[in-house]
């Protein structure tokens, strides 16, 4: 069972990590004041389809390529029934998306770098 996630471009330093997944959709959006992303105009939105036997690699390619002068305010996700990675930059989250705990301890970890708590994961039991 593959992943599906969002990356968006604004957040890479390395756009070529996009080699390793599929990109199935692409939206630009303007940046507003609740993206908290000023120095942006846009946003351009990728859905992504990641492969299961892949995932694992790409997660950590993709915290590689992660932008590090606005650390708090990227990150990058993809997720399928039964897991759920959450990248950042310096940490990768495979979190069981039926463990509240894992959840909790990755919105920890988010709030301590200032990710908006708007962007929080919220727990919805699956």
């Amino acid at each position: 069972m593959g992943y599906q996630g969002c990356i968006i471009a604004e957040s890479l330093r390395d756009t070529s990590v996009l080699a390793y997944m599929e990109i199935t959709e692409t939206n630009v959006y303007p940046v507003t004041e609740r993206n908290e992303t000023p120095w942006l105009d846009q946003w351009t939105m990728y859905t992504v389809s990641v492969a299961a036997k892949h995932a694992d690699s790409v997660a950590e390619r993709v915290a590689a390529a992660l932008e590090t002068e606005h650390t708090g305010s990227w990150y990058a996700d993809f997720k399928n029934d039964t897991h759920h990675y959450v990248i950042f930059s310096e940490r990768v989250f495979k979190l069981d998306r039926t463990n509240k705990a894992d959840r909790d301890k990755m919105n920890d970890y988010a709030s301590s770098l200032g990710l908006p708590e708007h962007q929080m994961l919220r727990y919805s039991g699956t």
